[in-house]
């Protein structure tokens, strides 16, 4: 396994959870687009799509081109973009696991018992009044 930049993995783990900047990215993988193309290919307003733009500009998941007064927004990080996309595509069924499951698995692999839950010594106390 590779060692990742937690902070920077998280920043473009969140550019992508709002459901139109991933449309944005979805339509960008097929290719550039301007704004006005994506305002006719989303049921959102230009001025949301530029707002949501310029985080993913931000992040340096996408970057535009200039042509006069028109922008072309592409993928800077297209594989990336696109394994990610990928990834968030494929249907995964759902793993259940019992508790026995669970501690057969953490006995086979080594893992520690959780020690039972105590109040560390010297913690606070708080009374709950009722008024």
């Amino acid at each position: 396994m590779t060692s990742i930049d937690i902070r920077s993995a998280s920043v473009q783990l969140r550019a992508l959870a709002h459901p139109t900047r991933l449309a944005i990215l979805e339509e960008l993988s097929q290719g550039p687009k301007c704004v006005t193309d994506l305002e006719g290919l989303l049921p959102v307003r230009q001025a949301n799509i530029s707002q949501h733009l310029a985080l993913l500009r931000h992040t340096q998941l996408v970057d535009f081109a200039q042509d006069g007064q028109t922008r072309c927004y592409y993928l800077a990080r297209p594989k990336l973009v696109g394994d990610l996309l990928s990834l968030l595509g494929r249907s995964e069924p759902v793993v259940t696991r019992t508790a026995d499951e669970i501690a057969a698995h953490k006995s086979k692999t080594g893992a520690m018992k959780p020690a039972k839950s105590q109040r560390p010594p010297n913690s606070v106390t708080r009374k709950v009044t009722s008024r």
